[in-house]
């Protein structure tokens, strides 16, 4: 092989290498990308958050609503969460077992609802 050649293919293939490197450090830090595991986590998020959304709705169509939101906020903080699960508001229609986190993320809703009143 022709030394030009050899020089031509070791700074071509540094080349792609550094254009590959750049790319993924321009696509990660301002493209938006994201790995697998930060997908998962934004959409289990996003998944707890509606679900609160609709147990904090459930909960407010109680009759006695109010009477429940004082006995809410007269619970321990760490308590809460199990207060709603009781109450089996956390559950979806139609779902036998709540997502987790969803009782506590609308213990919280229902906490802020709480002390607007």
């Amino acid at each position: 092989m022709k030394p030009e050649t050899q020089g031509k293919i070791k700074y071509g293939i540094g080349g792609l290498i550094c254009g590959a490197v750049l790319t993924m450090i321009i696509g990660f830090a301002w493209g938006g990308w994201s790995t697998l595991g930060t997908s998962r986590e934004r959409a289990d998020d996003a998944v707890v958050a509606a679900q609160a959304a609709i147990c904090v709705a459930q909960f407010m169509l109680e009759p006695d609503h109010e009477s429940l939101l004082k006995e809410l906020s007269e619970t321990k903080s760490w308590k809460r969460d199990d207060f709603v699960k009781k109450g089996g508001w956390d559950k979806m229609p139609g779902q036998e077992k709540a997502y987790y986190g969803v009782a506590d993320a609308c213990a919280s809703g229902l906490e802020k609802i709480a002390e607007s009143k």
